[in-house]
Order: C-alpha cells, then structure tokens, then sequence
C-alpha cells in the first residue's frame, strides 16, 4: 500500500538537503551567520513553489531552460560554476522535453515531485553560487514568474483561509490551461518566454550596478505582480463557478 509522507518529514528532508546545499556553495562559512536561517527559508520555499507549479505538460523543463540559458550566458563571463555542469543540466532537460513538452494528454513522461524538487535544487546550487560570486542578490531576478505567481498565489490562498497543504488550481497558469482551455504547450511557452525575457534583459540591457539592478528587480516585480491581480480579477470568478459545480 502507497501512503503519503507527512509533510512534517519532507520539510525536514528539504531542509536538510538544502543545508547541504548551502555547506556546497560556501555560504555556511559567512560571518553574517543571521543570512543563513533566512536564506535556508527563501530557498526552501522556493523549492516547493517550482514543484507546485509542475502541473501542465512543459512547464517545468520550460522553465528550467529559461533559468539555465542566461546562467550559462552569465557564466561565460563570471564563471561562477563550471560550464559543463550547467550544459549537462540543459542537455537532460531538452531530453526531458522530447518526451514531456507536448499537447494535454499527449505527455510521455512526467518530472513528479522527485523531478522537479530535483531540478529545483540545481537551480538553487547555480543561483546560489551566482549570488556568493557576484555579492548580488538581484540575481534572483533568474526565478521571478514563479516567485510572483507562487507567493501571490500563497497569498491569496491564506486570505481564503485554505488549508496550504491541500491540491488546488488557484495559479495563474492552472487558470489558462483548467478555466480557459489554453493549450498547455501555450501555457508552458508563456511562462518560458517570459522569464527568459526578464532574464535577458537584466543580463544585457541594464547597467551592471546594484542600484540600477535593484530598480529592475522591483520595477519587473511590480510589474508582473499587477498583471497577476488583473489576471485573476478578470478570471478568477470562472474558479469559482467550477468549484461550485462540484458540490452540485
């Protein structure tokens, strides 16, 4: 019989793997020690929103590769992890492609929470050695669609005073593909170009200083924050309508 972890003991499991993740990339060795607690919250949770957000065909090796080119496009110059690691990472996530990045109900293999939890860590490593190379923690930039639409989302969900351990199809994109009917290839493609955009511009198009990376960081955020609010003003009540179909 296939039971459930607790979710007590895969906190304790992510935590612990994070921490080692952090022993990895130097950051255990900083005399701010305070950074540490917080940074081990930041990147955990972040953790389980890539994982929650695996829930239409693509999105997640989309997503991976719009984190992945423009870490490898930064490395190039600041070489803060070696290059074949992150090539290697792209070459199994297009692979990972061929057989999941494909129309609703057309998917040959899926990343589950091992995959994705699994891709996420990658991605922390990288960002985190990017941030401890560059002192920057603008980089976060790198992972901003998810964390607006994962906190927002969180966010919302507390407001209606929902159980946070619970399945639900409260994120923009379950929206698109459950409500609106979107292709989940379209959805996958939307949430990938836009972060690579994001992504690229913050690499090429600002000055290389803090101030003016912190401008766009917030600029960026505000900006996709206000799109999400408006998104789900205009289509949130079509949620609801199918919540009410089930208690029919």
């Amino acid at each position: 019989m296939i039971h459930s972890l607790p979710d007590s003991l895969r906190l304790v499991v992510q935590f612990t793997a994070m921490f080692l993740v952090f022993q990895e990339i130097g950051l255990l060795h900083w005399d701010m020690w305070w950074i540490i607690p917080i940074a081990l919250i930041a990147a955990v949770g972040g953790t389980n929103i890539f994982n929650f957000m695996d829930g239409v065909n693509g999105i997640t090796a989309g997503y991976s590769l719009a984190m992945l080119i423009p870490m490898t496009m930064a490395n190039r110059s600041m070489a803060f992890v070696e290059e074949s690691y992150l090539i290697v990472a792209i070459v199994g996530v297009l692979v990972f492609s061929l057989f999941n990045f494909r129309p609703r109900g057309k998917a040959k293999c899926f990343a589950g929470d091992v995959g994705s939890i699994g891709m996420a860590l990658i991605l922390v490593f990288c960002l985190g050695r990017l941030m401890i190379a560059t002192g920057d923690i603008t980089w976060i930039v790198l992972f901003l669609v998810y964390g607006v639409d994962g906190v927002l989302t969180i966010c919302h969900r507390i407001m209606l005073h929902e159980n946070l351990g619970q399945a639900h199809r409260k994120h923009a994109y379950q929206l698109m593909a459950n409500e609106l009917e979107m292709s989940h290839v379209t959805v996958s493609l939307i949430y990938m170009v836009l972060q690579l955009a994001i992504s690229l511009g913050f690499i090429y198009l600002i000055p290389n200083s803090i101030v003016a990376h912190w401008i766009y960081l917030v600029t960026a955020g505000l900006v996709l924050a206000v799109a999400y609010v408006l998104f789900k003003m205009k289509y949130y009540h079509l949620h609801e309508e199918y919540l009410a179909s089930l208690k029919k």
